[in-house]
C-alpha cells in the first residue's frame, strides 16, 4: 500500500470505501453482489484454507464444514461491524483483529472479486479506483454515526427509496434490524435499547444532508 499514511492498529475502527474506475459499475448483477459478500464472509477469518476460487470448487457438504470451523475458532483478521454495497462503489466498517488484518483482508477481497470479473466479462486490469480509501474512526460518537451513514447510502446514492431501505439485500442494515449473520455489530446495538430504537435513529437522519458537515472527516476522500 505505497504511500498510505494511516497505518492500521489492532482494536481500532475504519471507515474504507472505493469506486469503480472512472466511476464504472463493480456490480452488474444479483449474483455479483453476492460473490462480494460471500468474499468478505470469507476472508474475514485468518485461517482460510486457500484461495476463495478453491473453496467454491469443494463439494456443499465441504464447504459447509469448512465454514463452520472457521466461525468456531472465531479466528479472525477483522471483523465486519456494517457494510453497503451499491452499483459503482461500497462502504465497510471494520475493526482489525490481526496485525496486518485490513490490508491483508482488503487485498484478498479486491483481488478475488476483480478476477472474478474480469474471468466472468472477459477483461483485464482493475476493477476499483486505485488503493481503497481509509479513514480511522476516533471516537465512539463518530461510529454510530458512521454506522448510520453506511446504512443510508442506497438511499443518498438514490439506489432505493427510504421505504425499501429495509429490504436492500446489499446492506447489513436488515441485519441490524432482523438477524445478523457475518457482521459483527454488537458495538453499535449495545448502545440502544432496543432494534427499533436503532431503527428509529437511521430514519430520523434521512435527509443526511442536516448532519453532513458533523461526518464529513469520516467520509471525505484523502
Amino acid at each position: 500500500m505505497a504511500g498510505r499514511q494511516l497505518i492500521f492498529a489492532d482494536g481500532e475502527y475504519y471507515h474504507i470505501f472505493n469506486r469503480g474506475i472512472a466511476r464504472q459499475p463493480t456490480f452488474f448483477s444479483k449474483r455479483d453482489y453476492e460473490r462480494f459478500l460471500l468474499t468478505l464472509s470469507y476472508y474475514r477469518f485468518l485461517d482460510v484454507p486457500g484461495k476463495l476460487s478453491r473453496y467454491l470448487s469443494l463439494p456443499q457438504d465441504t464447504r459447509l464444514q469448512i465454514m463452520r470451523s472457521l466461525e468456531k475458532s472465531q479466528k479472525s483478521i477483522v471483523e465486519i461491524v456494517c457494510f453497503a454495497l451499491m452499483p459503482n462503489h461500497f462502504h465497510l466498517l471494520l475493526k482489525q483483529t490481526n496485525e496486518g488484518g485490513i490490508t491483508k483482508f482488503m487485498s484478498k477481497t479486491i483481488n478475488s472479486y476483480t478476477k472474478y470479473v474480469n474471468t466472468k466479462q472477459d477483461r483485464v486490469g482493475d476493477l476499483f479506483q486505485g488503493v481503497f480509501k481509509a479513514v480511522r474512526v476516533e471516537t465512539n460518537e463518530q461510529l454510530i454515526h458512521l454506522s448510520r451513514y453506511i446504512h443510508l447510502n442506497p438511499v443518498v446514492s438514490r439506489v432505493v427509496s427510504e421505504h425499501e431501505l429495509i429490504q436492500y439485500p446489499w446492506s447489513s442494515f436488515a441485519q441490524y434490524i432482523q438477524t445478523p449473520t457475518f457482521v459483527s455489530n454488537t458495538i453499535v446495538m449495545n448502545q440502544f435499547k432496543t432494534k427499533q430504537a436503532y431503527k428509529d435513529f437511521v430514519f430520523n437522519q434521512i435527509e443526511y444532508g442536516k448532519r453532513l458537515e458533523e461526518i464529513k472527516h469520516l467520509i471525505i476522500e484523502r
